[in-house]
């Protein structure tokens, strides 16, 4: 499907490629629904579950997705000027010295000549005594920049585009427009095709989405609501090589159909690549298709996991199919594993780590999740960075980039540490597992990076505040949850364009929260937390003789060694007092909670014990 060249990316949602739905008649067993820009047949039958309470997911995903896309086209911009001014000074300089040295232009100077070829230059350079018109034995002509150095795609403004329209054009180059990279999505789990029909029509950089099931059913499912939006294949004969096609077989985004025979001239081959469509269906297992595609030159730019249950079993082959600087976009359901200490066995198998019962245990819950995805990258020399890390109803979703770098991974373990929780007022003591050492070379500037493991922290298994004992959980990720620069982006983002998400109250609500990383949370010790605890009742008396649980009362009994001030901050000013933020789905409602595995049918296995590939909660 052809892109727009006059497209930009900071302009309403992109518009439905298909004709108007408002006279089109549903058949028989089916239920059309729409959401946003998209609209998909829901067969009457369980064969592919679709949640609608999961639109905040989608919504908050293609927003991180636009912004992330945006920040990774400035970067490349900014490459991309530096380059062309290097080259435009180059450009510039050399015709200086040319008009220096009266040498015509796009011809060597006579400085250049005689340094290679002595002071003998009469028979290189034109004659100034003559009316002949000889010149030299071989004109050089001046270099060109190769067509495979020129970037591809169709010029499109980005989000920024006002930014980007103050740079200074490169001189002298072929081309004075930065072309954006597009990108391409991989949805390893599709069910319906929703999501990969929305990433499609709403995030304007993408060049296709690959939509993935291994239930033939979700497959059949996926193909007829992709037509109905019109990101298919254009003709029925494309449709069915379409049915057979292997991404696997994929080169530098040049898809090649996969058939049993060889039979057809190239022309038609040809044909039927370049017109795949913009969502391109692939049924087969998750990890097959995403191990396919784990050779640098047919990695993918995003890669989404929104599994029904845990992501673990996808991990390992999602962090090897995404390109340097790419995003990973993960969803757990089983939060009655992560959050809580009924299965801490099947935690540990899952995520390498064990959880904790407490008032954050849907933040240990992240963490544990950061951990699988932070040791599954570092296996191959990748390291991730947590952008946005989110606890939601019933589910977890994260944001990550993946990068390489051999000297990242050795810092993982500086950002990994167990804690120590005490049952009763449930303070948390870390412990990492390792450190690391800075010193500076004696006769360099480089600083030399020497890792180290870690003496332990807690000498006892009682809690120092109030004697309680102390519980073990981790390993789990212990570094920042998000990035607060990238989640100010996507703010504003919503705040720009709240129209383009039916949920944007809440994306607002979430985001601000994670932005300021909630009110209690502080690198404060417990001991001072207590203290400001035990100085609000101070001034705020409790009859003791109603406290009947144990611990609060040995709180309340230690002595205040720093009481709290209470008034109010001169320069207090939270967002969350100025506009009325709504953090938490309504709830009860109907489809409310993660709903059942969908029955496909003909659902099989294949590799093991990994059933039906189909999301329950997309």
């Amino acid at each position: 499907m052809a892109d727009s060249a006059s497209a930009a990316m900071d302009m309403p949602l992109i518009q439905a490629t298909y004709t108007s739905l408002s006279d089109f008649e549903v058949p028989i067993g089916f239920n059309l629904h729409t959401e946003n820009s998209a609209s998909i047949l829901l067969p009457d039958t369980a064969d592919a579950f679709l949640n609608p309470v999961q639109e905040f997911n989608r919504d908050l995903s293609i927003a991180c997705i636009r912004v992330w896309s945006n920040d990774l086209n400035e970067k490349k911009r900014e490459k991309w000027l530096n380059k062309n001014r290097g080259k435009t000074e180059r450009e510039e300089k050399g015709k200086r010295h040319a008009e220096e040295d009266g040498a015509p232009e796009g011809q060597p100077s006579i400085k250049k000549l005689k340094e290679k070829f002595g002071r003998n230059t009469e028979a290189y350079t034109q004659s100034e005594d003559s009316d002949s018109t000889s010149t030299r034995p071989m004109d050089l002509e001046p270099p060109t920049m190769p067509a495979s150095s020129q970037a591809e795609g169709i010029p499109m403004a980005l989000e920024s585009s006002d930014a980007f329209s103050k740079a200074p054009a490169a001189v002298g180059s072929k081309s004075n427009e930065f072309h954006p990279q597009k990108i391409v999505v991989l949805e390893a789990l599709s069910a319906t095709g929703l999501r990969s029909i929305r990433y499609a029509k709403e995030i304007p950089l993408v060049r296709y989405v690959i939509a993935n099931d291994l239930s033939p059913a979700a497959t059949v499912a996926m193909r007829r609501n992709i037509d109905l939006n019109g990101l298919g294949p254009t003709s029925r004969a494309e449709a069915e090589v379409e049915g057979s096609y292997n991404v696997a077989n994929e080169a530098e985004g040049a898809a090649q159909p996969s058939t049993s025979s060889t039979a057809g001239s190239s022309k038609q081959r040809k044909s039927v690549t370049l017109n795949l469509g913009k969502v391109r269906v692939n049924e087969g297992d998750a990890c097959d298709l995403m191990y396919s595609h784990r050779q640098e030159r047919s990695r993918v730019d995003v890669v989404d996991l929104d599994p029904y249950g845990t992501a673990a079993p996808f991990i390992d082959a999602a962090v090897q199919c995404v390109k340097d600087d790419g995003l990973l976009c993960v969803t757990c359901t089983d939060l009655s594993v992560l959050a809580s200490t009924n299965y801490p066995e099947k935690c540990f198998a899952n995520y390498g780590g064990i959880p904790a019962k407490s008032e954050y245990c849907h933040e240990l819950a992240l963490r544990l999740v950061l951990h699988s995805l932070s040791t599954s990258a570092a296996r191959y020399g990748r390291y991730i960075t947590p952008l946005i890390s989110l606890s939601i109803d019933f589910y977890v979703r994260l944001f990550v980039r993946i990068r390489t770098a051999p000297i990242e991974v050795k810092r993982a373990m500086t950002k990994t540490s167990l804690f120590h929780v005490c049952n009763g007022c449930q303070a948390p003591y870390e412990q990492p597992l390792g450190r690391v050492i800075e010193k500076q070379g004696a006769n360099s500037t480089n600083t030399n990076l020497q890792f180290k493991t870690t003496h332990s922290s807690s000498n006892t298994d009682t809690c120092v505040e109030c004697g309680g004992k102390l519980h073990v959980a981790g390993p789990m990720w212990s570094g920042p949850m998000h990035d607060k620069a990238f989640v100010s982006k996507v703010l504003k983002h919503v705040e720009d364009f709240p129209d383009n998400y039916k949920t944007s109250t809440r994306m607002k609500g979430m985001l601000t929260l994670a932005h300021q990383a909630s009110s209690i949370k502080t690198t404060a010790p417990r001991s001072a937390i207590h203290d400001i605890m035990r100085s609000y009742i101070l001034d705020h008396p409790v009859k003791m003789e109603r406290i009947k649980e144990e611990t609060a009362k040995t709180l309340l009994a230690t002595p205040i060694a720093d009481k709290a001030d209470f008034s109010r901050h001169p320069s207090l000013d939270a967002i969350s007092n100025k506009i009325k933020l709504v953090r938490y789905q309504m709830n009860p409602q109907p489809n409310w909670g993660p709903g059942a595995r969908p029955d496909a049918g003909g659902k099989r296995k294949r590799d093991g014990d990994q059933s039906v590939a189909t999301r329950a909660a997309e």
